[in-house]
C-alpha cells in the first residue's frame, strides 16, 4: 500500500467516525468494528491507523475543532502577547454563542456529559474535548515562552488548565441571565487571566 493509500484509508476512517459522531451525537460509541465497515476496511487496518478507540475520538476532536476555530493570530508579533492571548480566548469563547446560541450549547453539554449515564464513550469524549483545547492553549503559550513573553515554560500545563477553566466559566455565564455589558465583562476578566498567566 502506497503512502498516499494509507493517507486516504486514514481520512476515510476519520470521516466515518464523524458521521458516527454527527448522526448519533457527541458521545457516539466509536466501535472498532463499526467504524471499519462503514469504511469497507479490515478491523486490522483501523487499528493500525489508530489502536485505540480513544486516539480515533481524539483525532476526530482536534479536526471538528480544527474546522470550528481556524488558525489563530499567535504569532504575529505586530501585536502584543497578552492581545494575542486575549483574542485566541475569545475565539474558543465565540464557539459557545450568545444568548440562546449559548443556552443551547450549554444544554447539549448537560445532557451529554452531567445529566447522561457516566459510561467509558462519555468520558472518553469529554477527556478527548478536555485534552484538545489543553493542547491548543499549551500551545499558544510555548509561542509566547519561546518570544519570551512567558518565562516559566514549567507552568504551561498548569497555565493552560487555568485559562481553560476561565474559558469554561466564561461559557457558563454566557448561557445565564446576565447584564448588558457582558462583552466588557469578558474582555476584563480575560485580560486579567492572560496577565496571571504572563505575570504582566
Amino acid at each position: 500500500m502506497s503512502d498516499t493509500e494509507r493517507k486516504d484509508t486514514r481520512e476515510r476512517i476519520l470521516a466515518a467516525a464523524a458521521d458516527i459522531i454527527a448522526e448519533e451525537g457527541m458521545t457516539a460509541r466509536l466501535s472498532v468494528r463499526a467504524v471499519a465497515a462503514r469504511v469497507g476496511v479490515s478491523t486490522g487496518s483501523l487499528r493500525h491507523h489508530f489502536p485505540t478507540q480513544q486516539l480515533l475520538r481524539d483525532e476526530v476532536m482536534r479536526r471538528v475543532y480544527d474546522w470550528y476555530l481556524p488558525s489563530t493570530d499567535i504569532r504575529d508579533t505586530a501585536v502584543p502577547p497578552r492581545d494575542r492571548l486575549v483574542e485566541c480566548l475569545r475565539q474558543v469563547l465565540s464557539m459557545t454563542g450568545i444568548g440562546a446560541e449559548s443556552r443551547a450549547a450549554m444544554t447539549t453539554v448537560t445532557e451529554s456529559f452531567i445529566s447522561a449515564e457516566q459510561t467509558d464513550d462519555v468520558r472518553e469524549t469529554y477527556l478527548a474535548i478536555q485534552r484538545d483545547g489543553q493542547r491548543r492553549v499549551e500551545a499558544w503559550l510555548q509561542v509566547l515562552a519561546d518570544e519570551g513573553a512567558l518565562t516559566d515554560t514549567g507552568s504551561i500545563p498548569r497555565s493552560a488548565r487555568f485559562l481553560n477553566t476561565v474559558l469554561d466559566g466564561l461559557a457558563l455565564e454566557r448561557a445565564l441571565p446576565s447584564e448588558d455589558s457582558l462583552a466588557q465583562l469578558e474582555t476584563e476578566t480575560l485580560n486579567i487571566a492572560a496577565d496571571a498567566v504572563l505575570g504582566s
